[in-house]
């Protein structure tokens, strides 16, 4: 199968997908794009974002179903487990990341990395909100030493992407140490920097 995979490094959702891609041993090509609103790049993408894959039979966007239609094609090892409820505990871990981390942090990405200065109460709404998502993932994670327990999953992979932006917004705009603070962040993300796909997006991000 050929899957040709649209992005670009300093995307952490296009990362995310090529990691899992690497770690399930698929073949894909990699084509270098920022998100736009080209038409021709819409009838891709619809929403103009990234990533977005290319397979035989079409196109797929959004990181999430992406990496089920990974996981669905059966090739390398499984993150997610076969039971049904350890399975769904997994995909609520990664709602959990996506909606009350990854999201409130975002709002404040302008001020970070593009020089688009935050107001105070926006960073302290942002702040509140994360507190409250990194004590909500603490109910329900495991860190043992994984975030779903002793095996790795797919929830992992977003923890990489996701909690790391996180914490580098927590300190530059909010002047919190979170990577050091709050518990068990330093000690997952030091343990996913093990694994070769992580490593080799990080060397391709340079």
């Amino acid at each position: 199968m050929s899957i040709k995979l649209y992005g670009m490094p300093l995307s952490n959702y296009y990362n995310m997908v090529k990691a899992v891609l690497i770690e399930k041993g698929l073949e894909f090509e990699e084509i270098l794009v920022k998100p736009n609103q080209d038409e021709d790049y819409l009838a891709q993408s619809p929403m103009g974002k990234v990533p977005c894959i290319e397979t035989e039979q079409g196109f797929l966007t959004e990181a999430g179903v992406i990496i089920d239609y990974i996981d669905a094609l059966g090739e390398g090892p499984a993150f997610y487990p076969t039971d049904a409820f350890a399975k769904a505990k997994v995909q609520e871990l990664i709602r959990y990341l996506e909606l009350y981390i990854e999201l409130p942090a975002r709002r404040l990405f302008g001020e970070v990395f593009f020089d688009r200065p935050a107001s105070d109460e926006e960073k302290a709404a942002v702040k509140a909100l994360l507190e409250k998502g990194f004590a909500a993932l603490a109910k329900l994670a495991k860190f043992d030493p994984y975030i779903a327990g002793a095996e790795i999953s797919y929830a992992d992979f977003y923890f990489r992407y996701s909690v790391s932006l996180a914490t580098i917004v927590c300190k530059k705009a909010l002047d919190w140490d979170a990577f050091n603070e709050v518990p068990h962040i330093k000690q997952l993300l030091a343990l996913m920097d093990e694994r070769a796909s992580v490593q080799r997006t990080i060397a391709d991000q340079a």
